[in-house]
């Protein structure tokens, strides 16, 4: 079976030149196909580049086609797509044709992996490939082919004389048909001795950790030993800490200690290093508890990893009692008050997609639960609308506001999907054909905030679940630490879809209608999700479509509403620091012009990466009749709509959350809405003042320009409206100041369907 989701750029040469032959002709030819396919918007072609591709002709060995064929596929355009549109042009041979091609087509499936081997050792390198009957594989070293080497498993003797590349590729062909696999790199480390200890050589410079620390749980009087082994030349050296502190002594790859004590708890980390290079091991904790148990026995893990419960007799009274003890240290402060070091929120909401359905819902569902969130001290970083490395740098800042104890809860709304139980959040960039390589999965993001060490993980999916059939490639997702903290919300159940409610502008997904009701109160967070899973059982719109799935393995009561207890002054400083950048914003300030006149310079927010900018005249000299300040030169990045610019009123700026910021405004403004400051470096714009003296029919213009970055150098310059001229017709130049600084705001289901027009809406 052949995989269509390939691009088409996959096409063999010999299949684009029979489809140049079929095409280059005047009936349902390539114009018609660049017409079917510009059906979809990122394929559509402009009138330039059909006149590029006419050209074609001209040239001795041109084909429009090909020229054609070459633009679909720098747009990532797929050889499903294609056919579609060969076939709804009718082009019965040319369909067969690619049929034919797609079947034939040499895919990898399992590539050849790079290793770092001890001399002497055997090494396989193995390749699989998928596609017609018959394939043969042929092992290179090199430029040079492996004698022999014609199997999928390739064997590599490493005691082989030295002086061979260490560098492997297989390739995969049928007939006249090929594809290569990606190059493997075979590092031999020599074992040492007298000899090889002698001198560096540098074919060999490098360094490398072949056994991490593990984290460990003991009882006092119990033996610690942790190991870190490395690989290098110059031979590695080492250096032991405890909670980023070193440890006395501890100079080489094992870290031993006789008989603990709690004195003994905390985070270790290796630091390996040698003359040329310098590695840092993973941090693992070292739990060390009381002596709970007569016989002895230290904390144990049962099967599986799963921490055992115990069951002893204690004598209370005279009395013998059976309690339960948990494996685990207890918790600092009172035993039944839980605390977090810190909570921070990371809420993404996805609407206007360039080739899928927009949404509405996620734009009020985001703002609803911000504001709730903040009520229960998180810090709430909230977008809208992210491409692909938009969303990767979103959760990149919000990790680092993570640490040891922190509760980091991540909302998404938005279209998604889930393969094989892992889930995905699908982009505003997303192709119409996407896979999950155009988006981020859920359960990679879990495993990264695990690596921080947080004490509460939390995440609420508001998307589809349904399968992607675009998306055949099984998800490799590492196994998850044992960490009893994590709680997953899912707006509906497995292969289902989340729904959005419309009430007019404003409109809410199913999920946070019923949620936002539940927010505050202070409960387990499972307990809280139970509830609203209850409320949402009781909707009859949706009675049978969606219903909210709880997934979890808290072992706490753990609480949204928990007080927080910071570790540290420096850490809980860098975290307010970090969320500062992409939250607060900058004050109103006042900005004098040469001609006398105030202006204000006021903002306001919607959200983290939407900001309002408002102008306001505080005062002008008599001689000034009219004046008015306003926004220009914003950067193209931003896709500034001129609609939504130097509005009279916070409503022409078409947005539903207008109430819940102009109440703050001041009146007599003009208005700006900026959207996507996530794409910026830096916010320049330039505040230009138009303004009329007493008796003078033209208005004079005078400019300040801003920047978010720099103390500012910026420029003020008079000219009449249109006109490179002051009033007395002489050339002005303009002139440098000492400008003011702004600081902004820097940041960081296959579909999600509404409910069918025939089905009631629910009352606001």
């Amino acid at each position: 079976m052949g995989d269509w989701s390939l691009s088409i750029s996959s096409l063999g040469e010999e299949v684009v030149a029979q489809l140049c032959e079929l095409l280059d002709t005047a009936s349902r030819g390539w114009r018609k196909l660049a017409e079917v396919a510009g059906a979809e918007k990122r394929f559509k072609c402009s009138e330039e580049e059909l006149e590029m591709c006419s050209l074609k002709v001209l040239e001795p060995l041109g084909s429009p086609t090909q020229s054609l064929l070459q633009l679909l596929a720098e747009r990532e355009c797929s050889l499903r797509y294609l056919w579609g549109c060969l076939h709804r042009m009718g082009h019965t041979q040319a369909c067969q044709l690619l049929n034919s091609a797609v079947h034939d087509v040499i895919r990898i499936t399992v590539q050849p992996e790079s290793q770092v081997v001890a001399e002497g050792t055997r090494v396989s390198l193995t390749c699989w490939a998928a596609g017609p009957p018959g394939l043969t594989y042929q092992w290179f070293c090199g430029k040079q082919e492996v004698p022999g080497a014609t199997a999928p498993e390739l064997v590599v003797d490493t005691a082989a004389p030295p002086g061979l590349p260490q560098w492997y590729i297989c390739r995969v062909s049928c007939g006249a048909a090929f594809a290569f696999s990606r190059w493997a790199h075979i590092q031999v480390e020599r074992s040492r001795s007298p000899e090889s200890a002698s001198g560096y050589c540098p074919s060999m410079a490098g360094l490398q950790i072949l056994q991490q620390p593990q984290p460990c749980r003991l009882a006092e009087g119990d033996p610690l030993v942790l190991e870190c082994r490395a690989l290098g030349n110059p031979p590695p050296q080492y250096q032991w800490f405890r909670n980023r502190r070193p440890v006395e002594g501890a100079r080489g790859p094992r870290l031993q200690v006789q008989l603990v004590t709690t004195a003994e708890r905390g985070t270790y980390s290796c630091r390996v290093f040698n003359l040329f290079h310098e590695l840092w091991s993973q941090e693992v904790d070292v739990e060390i508890g009381p002596r709970l148990f007569a016989s002895g026995a230290p904390w144990q893990e049962g099967d599986g990893g799963r921490c055992r419960w115990w069951h002893c007799p204690i004598a209370v009274l005279g009395a013998v009692a059976t309690i339960s003890l948990f494996a685990d240290s207890p918790e600092p402060g009172s035993p039944d008050q839980l605390y977090a070091t810190d909570k921070v929120a990371l809420l993404v909401g996805n609407m206007h997609y360039l080739h899928h359905k927009d949404l509405r819902a996620p734009m009020v569902d985001v703002h609803a639960l911000s504001a709730l969130l903040r009520q229960l001290d998180f810090k709430v970083v909230s977008l809208l609308d992210l491409r692909r490395d938009e969303m990767q740098m979103a959760v990149d800042e919000f990790l680092l506001l993570l640490d040891k104890g922190v509760y980091g809860l991540l909302y998404y709304a938005g279209h998604g999907y889930e393969n094989f139980g892992t889930s995905f959040m699908v982009p505003i960039d997303a192709p119409g054909s996407y896979t999950s390589a155009h988006c981020l999965c859920v359960q990679h993001v879990l495993q990264r905030m695990q690596r921080r060490r947080t004490g509460l993980n939390i995440f609420l999916l508001d998307m589809c679940r349904k399968r992607n059939l675009n998306d055949d490639v099984l998800p490799q997702v590492g196994a998850l630490e044992v960490t009893a903290n994590i709680v997953f919300g899912y707006a509906t159940c497995a292969d289902a879809e989340a729904y959005e409610l419309s009430q007019g502008e404003l409109s809410n997904g199913v999920f946070v209608t019923f949620l936002k009701r539940w927010l505050l109160e202070d409960e387990k967070i499972t307990v809280l999700l139970d509830k609203v899973a209850e409320d949402m059982g009781t909707l009859e719109l949706t009675r049978g479509r969606q219903a909210l799935e709880l997934r979890s393995n808290l072992s706490e009561r753990r609480a949204l509403t928990d007080p927080i207890r910071s570790l540290g002054r420096a850490e809980t400083s860098a975290r307010n620091l970090q969320w500062a950048k992409a939250h607060v914003l900058p004050e109103s300030r006042h900005l004098r012009f040469d001609c006398g006149v105030t202006v204000q310079l006021g903002f306001a927010a919607e959200f983290s990466n939407i900001m309002i900018i408002y102008t306001r005249i505080l005062a002008a000299p008599g001689d000034i009749t009219e004046c008015v300040a306003k926004l220009t030169d914003l950067p193209e990045e931003l896709d500034v709509d001129l609609k939504y610019t130097n509005r009279e009123s916070p409503e022409e700026l078409g947005s539903p959350l207008v109430p819940t910021w102009s109440l703050t405004c001041p009146s007599c403004c003009l208005y700006s809405r900026l959207c996507g400051l996530q794409r910026l470096q830096e916010l320049t714009f330039t505040v230009c003042l138009q303004f009329r003296y007493r008796g003078v029919a033209d208005f004079v213009e005078e400019r300040r320009a801003m920047s978010s970055s720099s103390r500012g150098t910026g420029t003020r310059s008079r000219v009449p409206t249109g006109s490179a001229r002051g009033p007395d017709g002489v050339s002005r130049r303009p002139r440098c100041h000492r400008g003011q600084r702004v600081q902004l705001c820097p940041v960081f289901g296959p579909n999600r369907p509404h409910l069918p027009q025939n089905v009631p809406r629910l009352e606001p």
